[in-house]
């Protein structure tokens, strides 16, 4: 049976998006299956164009990733950036909770303090990161 690994990251500019597409591939060709939320979950701006208003939009979205987070064996965060996406930081802190295996990828050189990033996300990863997209599959277990 496959592992799904949760993507845990930033989903406001089209990089940020395209980013983490090449993730999804690169951990499908290495045989996991993934949730992705900006292609498996649900849009804040589509549910509240639906109709629906923003609490009830809140409340969907919060509970399809928490489900998807129980269903994942593993949960990656994508650290890059100045600092890590927020929502992607509960996330993790959820996976973290439910014991699930967590790491994280960084591509970015920059750190909050002196080339550290925050000891929170540090011990959650377990100092796990990967470096680039194709050392992804050499971290999990």
């Amino acid at each position: 049976m496959k592992k799904i690994v949760y993507i845990a990251g930033p989903l406001f500019s089209q990089a940020e998006l395209d980013f983490n597409e090449n993730v999804d591939t690169r951990l499908r060709e290495c045989g996991y299956d993934t949730f992705l939320p900006q292609r498996d979950g649900k849009k804040l701006s589509d549910l509240i164009v639906a109709g629906i208003s923003k609490e009830e939009a809140v409340k969907t979205i919060f509970e399809i990733d928490l489900q998807q987070i129980h269903k994942s064996d593993i949960l990656l965060l994508i650290i890059d950036g100045r600092v890590p996406d927020e929502g992607a930081c509960v996330e993790l802190g959820i996976a973290y909770a439910l014991n699930k295996e967590c790491i994280g990828l960084k591509t970015d050189s920059r750190s909050l303090m002196d080339n550290l990033d925050n000891p929170l996300i540090l011990g959650a990863i377990k100092g796990k990161i990967a470096t680039s997209i194709d050392e992804l599959c050499t971290c999990f277990n």
